[in-house]
């Protein structure tokens, strides 16, 4: 079987395998998780609070979006 380089995998891949390379408890694995989950929602909330503030939306907007038909 032949070996995978590193450099096919992205720098986070390469982040985790060289974390998951180590046995760790359940516990701990489900909090990584977590961590990760948690991380990347905040980014999430981030780049929407910038959508938020470019459009210079409000409260109502919002409302307005979330009641258009089919949605």
């Amino acid at each position: 079987m032949q070996a995978t380089s590193k450099s096919n995998f992205t720098n986070l891949q390469q982040e985790l395998l060289q974390l998951y390379a180590r046995q760790v408890s359940e516990e701990d694995l489900k909090n990584i998780r977590e961590l990760i989950g948690a991380y990347f929602a905040g980014r999430l909330t981030s780049l929407a609070d910038a959508v938020w503030d470019k459009n210079g939306w409000t409260q109502q907007d919002m409302e307005d979006i979330l009641n258009e038909p089919g949605q």
